[in-house]
C-alpha cells in the first residue's frame, strides 16, 4: 500500500489516480487544509476504487504513528505541504513549521515501522535565480522565498537521512509549473482565494470570475518580454511519481530528478493558446515586476528519461483545453 500525505490536493489527487489505475493500493492521509472531501469520491468516480482516506494532520506524530501500526505501508510520497510563494513570505513560521515538521514526522514514523521507499514533492524553486538554463539537476541551489527554502532544507533532511539510512530509498522529484487537469474533468486545481498560479488566473478571468489578468513585467530578457517558464500536465506529473515508486522498489540512495517538458512558454504564449485553444478572451493588463520572479526557468528532463524511463506526453494545447473544461465543471456545481 502507497502512503500519499496531502493525497487529496492537486497533484497528489492525480497521483492516487494514476496508482490505482497501475494496480497500486492507495493510502491518503490529508487534512483538507487546502483541498476538499469530494476529492475522494471523485478519484472513486474515475477509477471506480475508493482509496483508503484518513483525515489527519501529518504534523502530529501520534496519529502517524497510529497510521503506520494501522496499515501495511510499502513506499511514502510526500505531498502534504504548502505552496503559495506570496503566503510563505507573509508567513514563514507557518511554512517553516509545517513542511519540515510533517517530513521529519513521515520520516521518524518510516523508520520505526521499516518503511524504505519515499517520493518526495519538490520544486524548481530551488534553483533560485539560475545562471543558464535549461536546469540540470547538479546545478547549485538557493532560494528567493521560504517556500523555496523548506524545499531546499527538505530535500537537505532526506539525502542527510538517507546517508545514515542506506536501506533507504528517495526519489526527491523537482516540479516545474504543473497545469491543467485530469480528462475527466472530475478533479484539477482548486485553490482557495486568488489563484497563486497562472493557469487558474487565466481559467477565472476567462469565464468571468475576475476581470482581467495581471501579467507581472513585460520587459525580461525573453522574447515577447513576459517570463518564461516550463509548464506541464499534471497527468504527465502524476505519472512521473508511478515511474519514480517503481525505481524506488529497486534502488537505494537519494536522487533528485526534474520533472519538466523541457520547453520555455512566456506568459503571452500561454495566454493566446488558451485563446487559440477554447475560442474565448482572456483581457490582461502589464503590471510591475514581482519580488522573486526569475525572466526563464525550464527544464533539463534527460534524468527523468533516462533512470526513471519517463517523459512528458501532453502539449500545450492539451494543457489548456484540459485546464478549461475542468473550469467549466466547477462553475456548473
Amino acid at each position: 500500500m502507497i502512503l500519499l500525505t496531502g493525497g487529496a490536493g492537486y497533484i497528489g489527487s492525480h497521483t492516487a489516480v494514476e496508482l490505482i489505475q497501475a494496480g497500486y493500493e492507495v493510502l491518503i492521509a490529508d487534512n483538507f487544509y487546502n483541498s476538499r472531501p469530494e476529492v475522494i469520491d471523485a478519484i472513486e468516480k474515475i477509477t471506480g476504487k475508493r482509496p483508503e482516506f484518513e483525515e489527519m494532520d501529518v504534523c502530529a506524530p501520534v496519529k502517524v504513528d497510529a497510521l503506520f501500526h494501522k496499515y501495511k505501508v510499502t513506499a511514502v510520497i510526500h505531498f502534504a505541504g504548502y505552496k503559495a510563494v506570496g503566503e510563505s513570505v507573509e508567513k514563514p513560521l507557518m511554512y517553516y513549521r509545517n513542511d519540515l515538521d510533517s517530513l521529519i514526522t513521515v520520516l521518524e514514523a518510516m523508520k520505526k515501522y521499516g518503511v524504505n521507499r519515499l517520493i518526495f514533492s519538490s520544486s524548481a524553486t530551488v534553483y533560485g535565480v539560475p545562471e543558464a538554463v535549461p536546469l540540470i539537476e547538479g546545478m547549485p541551489t538557493g532560494c528567493t522565498n521560504p517556500y523555496g527554502w523548506t524545499k531546499y532544507m527538505s530535500e537537505q533532511i532526506i539525502q542527510d537521512v538517507c546517508h545514515a539510512q542506506p536501506e533507504l530509498s528517495a526519489v526527491i522529484l523537482r516540479y516545474f509549473n504543473p497545469v491543467g487537469a485530469h480528462p475527466s474533468a472530475l478533479i484539477g486545481e482548486q485553490p482557495n482565494g486568488v489563484p497563486n498560479n497562472l493557469m487558474p488566473y487565466i481559467t477565472q478571468v476567462a469565464s468571468g470570475i475576475r476581470p482581467h489578468l495581471n501579467v507581472f513585467g513585460n520587459d525580461y530578457d525573453t522574447p515577447d518580454g513576459t517570463g518564461v517558464r516550463d509548464y506541464i500536465h499534471v497527468v504527465d506529473i502524476a505519472k512521473g511519481h508511478i515511474a519514480a515508486v517503481e525505481y524506488a522498489m529497486k534502488n537505494t540512495g537519494a536522487e533528485v530528478i526534474n520533472l519538466g517538458t523541457g520547453n520555455g512558454y512566456s506568459v503571452l504564449e500561454m495566454v493566446k493558446a488558451f485563446e487559440r485553444v477554447n475560442k474565448v478572451k482572456v483581457p490582461y493588463k502589464i503590471a510591475p515586476r514581482r519580488e522573486g520572479d526569475i525572466a526563464e526557468c525550464y527544464a533539463d528532463a534527460s534524468k527523468a528519461n533516462r533512470l526513471l524511463g519517463w517523459k512528458a506526453q501532453y502539449d500545450l494545447d492539451t494543457m489548456c483545453k484540459d485546464a478549461w473544461n475542468w473550469e467549466q465543471q466547477l462553475r456548473k456545481e
